[in-house]
């Protein structure tokens, strides 16, 4: 069984690392921004805790399986944030960012922080160093 502070740093974590990467989204005025990714991220610890608990309530549980269902569900929510209008695609990056702080959630539901901490860390420098490169350097995108 995880301890009550277990479950507290954990949710703890998730709602820090969630909120980095949505305020640098809400930041840059996206739909998806500093709420949607504090919620994906702590629901993602969430489901993990809760799936690594049900092994002590069964032997034939089987905690894969709420991991693959987190993963699929927020393959919906990251599709919703995909539009075509007029030739191009918008949103994908949103999807991606949605996708990421999932991940980062449930490494802490896991208690995995460095794995969260430096997920969270690519990310932010995915999102935000890079978005300049495109628009200065490679100035051909426009940055979802």
């Amino acid at each position: 069984m995880m301890s009550d502070l277990t479950v507290v740093i954990n949710l703890s974590v998730a709602f820090i690392l969630g909120g980095l990467i949505g305020w640098l989204r809400e930041k840059e005025g996206k739909t998806a921004g500093l709420r949607t990714h504090i919620l994906v991220c702590v629901s993602g610890a969430l489901l993990m805790m809760l799936s690594g608990e049900m092994m002590a309530f069964s032997k034939i549980a089987d905690p894969g399986r709420i991991a693959a269902g987190v993963i699929t569900g927020i393959g919906f929510i990251g599709a919703g944030c995909i539009v075509q209008a007029r030739g191009s695609v918008k949103g994908i990056t949103t999807a991606a960012s949605i996708w990421i702080t999932t991940a980062i959630g449930m490494a802490s539901g896991l208690s995995l922080y460095l794995s969260a901490v430096v997920a969270t860390i690519i990310t932010l420098i995915t999102l935000e160093a890079l978005r300049h490169v495109e628009k200065r350097i490679i100035k051909t995108k426009d940055s979802d």
